[in-house]
């Protein structure tokens, strides 16, 4: 029965984090779409380092989040693949330490750098300059991820978020 009930919560933290990732994107999407963006949603990628749950409701929730994308089912595919990369490669690299802050600066260094497929997605789909789309996007990624970093150091101190 126990395993039962921790799987059906794993299910439910999942569903929660994927839902609160399309209502923070959708309920901002002047800003979260476009060559120039601050997505607050991306925010909730530092979850990946706690548990690896998180990468599929962060993927789950991108997925869905770019369906209002104006550049359509391009984005809903390689938008979400990159949201897989970006917190697959937090989950993996924050395994090296025990340090929550350590595994945050991971996780926001990461997702930062790794922004370089958004810019490429735009650069293909709308022959946006590479370059200064990546800058652009790359800095609201790292505004995003700080203040999540720090929500969740934060949030972290007095609940377990790795369960």
């Amino acid at each position: 029965m126990g395993n039962t009930h921790e799987r059906t919560v794993g299910l439910l933290k999942s569903g929660l984090i994927a839902a609160l990732y399309v209502v923070i994107t959708v309920a901002l999407i002047p800003w979260s779409f476009g060559p120039v963006q601050l997505r607050l949603a991306e925010m909730l990628n530092n979850l990946a380092v706690f548990n690896k749950r998180y990468i599929w409701a962060l993927t789950l929730g991108c997925l869905i989040a770019n369906l209002w994308s104006s550049l359509g089912a391009v984005d809903v595919v390689f938008g979400s693949l990159g949201t897989l990369m970006m917190t697959g490669v937090s989950y993996l690299l924050s395994r090296y330490t025990e340090s929550v802050p350590r595994k945050l600066v991971i996780s926001v260094i990461s997702c930062t750098v790794l922004t370089w497929s958004v810019a490429l997605e735009m650069f293909f789909v709308s022959h946006i300059p590479f370059w200064a789309t990546y800058l652009s996007v790359a800095i609201g990624e790292l505004i995003s991820m700080i203040i999540g970093a720090v929500a969740f150091w934060l949030i972290s101190l007095r609940i377990d978020l790795t369960k």
